[in-house]
């Protein structure tokens, strides 16, 4: 699969939050599934374009054109960095549509969003939170160099915790 990663255009605002929803739903990464009131987050994506960056890896093989994967970027201290602080970065939501997955889409984002951090003047870091269940998506931090940071370990709402990673520059 070729594909390449770029800005999320408004055009693909509502392709990009329903393959992120759809991504999370169908992944069970939602506690309450459908009635989840983060679905609607995920979703919005031309919020998440206003506020921060996001981005999008775009198929540009035999499915041309066709959105892959996206994912949020943002550097600590804005509105959609959850646990990063000045110094960090941090992306959230990453989704890979299920057939493109196994293909390095997943990688290429979060590669993405370490080349933008590392250009950050004074960034030092980049930090996530995951689900315990995405094991996956924690094989391939683990694979760039991200260390599991327990110390930094957050519910985000109650029973529902979440784990943290940090890539140092």
């Amino acid at each position: 699969m070729d594909f390449t990663i770029r800005a999320v255009r408004p055009e693909e605002y509502e392709v990009l939050g329903e393959l992120t929803g759809r991504t999370y739903l169908d992944d069970g990464l939602l506690a309450h599934g459908a009635d989840d009131s983060y679905l609607a987050v995920l979703r919005d994506t031309a919020r998440r374009a206003r506020e921060s960056e996001v981005l999008v890896a775009e198929d540009t093989g035999d499915a041309a054109g066709r959105i892959v994967g996206g994912v949020t970027f943002a550097p600590g201290g804005t509105p959609w960095a959850d646990i990063a602080v000045a110094g960090e970065a941090e992306f959230r939501m990453l989704a890979v549509a299920r057939e493109a997955r196994g293909r390095g889409v997943g990688k290429a984002l979060v590669r993405a969003c370490v080349d933008r951090a590392r250009a950050l003047p004074g960034c030092a870091r980049i930090v996530l939170s995951t689900g315990a269940e995405m094991v996956a998506a924690h094989r391939i931090y683990e694979r760039m160099g991200f260390v599991r940071t327990p110390h930094r370990d957050w519910e985000p709402i109650p029973d529902h915790s979440l784990r943290t990673y940090s890539l140092d520059f």
